[in-house]
């Protein structure tokens, strides 16, 4: 019996190990706000961006960073969210968390929606280009997980990446899609001022490799089980 639980265990930590690695790859970009921190039609004066989990499992994001086109990890790390849920976006605002509040406020009123978070991001020479840049996500091991680029931003009006699109260092994925009132949740804040959705997409659905790679996993389980059985 003990010859049978080795192999299975060695095949069950092998295919944790990967679902850790598929979900924490599943993490997208899919909104930002480049043009808040230097513009004064923006009351919180901070760029923002939105992270969803569109795997099957919650992601531990301890340890986690951003950075522009340079692209280094390490350079502004993500505080205030420990993980995110399968299914969950959640905000990441520029500065030390003094201007959450006047964010929600901004964008919701007097409180924000059941289930919403927001986190924070601070670093040297961190700083979003209106004229356009990158936003790169790296892992606590120093890993890229998610990128995009952008162009010229509009004042008022998020970029849309709802759809979850992403790139590599070499080629980050350019978005150009601009929140509308109506797509993808997109309304008019509070304010009246800025246009976008901030926490809140179209329900994230897990991948279908996920569930795939679990299906095949298991089989080949059973499928050495029943094989040592009748050895046996």
């Amino acid at each position: 019996m003990n010859n049978i639980r080795k192999p299975l265990r060695y095949i069950a930590a092998v295919l944790l190990a990967a679902s850790a690695t598929m979900a924490q790859a599943q993490v997208r970009i899919t909104e930002f706000s480049p043009w808040s921190s230097g513009n004064s039609g923006s009351p919180y004066r901070a760029d923002w961006f939105e992270l969803t989990n569109f795997g099957a499992s919650a992601v531990d994001i301890s340890g986690w960073s951003m950075d522009d086109d340079s692209q280094n990890a390490g350079v502004a790390f993500l505080t205030g969210i420990g993980s995110i849920a399968a299914g969950q976006s959640v905000i990441f605002l520029e500065g030390t968390g003094s201007d959450n509040a006047t964010f929600i406020s901004t964008w919701f009123g007097a409180s924000a929606p059941a289930g919403f978070a927001i986190g924070n991001y601070a670093g040297s020479g961190i700083g979003l280009s209106t004229g356009g840049d990158q936003i790169n996500i790296f892992n606590s091991a120093g890993a890229l997980q998610a990128s995009v680029s952008f162009g010229e931003s509009t004042r008022g009006r998020t970029f849309d990446n709802a759809a979850g699109v992403n790139g590599t260092a070499a080629v980050p994925a350019f978005v150009s899609q601009l929140s509308t009132v109506g797509i993808h949740g997109a309304f008019t804040s509070v304010s009246g001022n800025e246009i976008g959705s901030p926490g809140a997409i179209a329900a994230a659905v897990p991948e279908p490799e996920t569930y795939a790679m679990l299906l095949a996993g298991l089989g080949v389980v059973g499928a050495i089980a029943r094989r040592r059985r009748r050895q046996a």
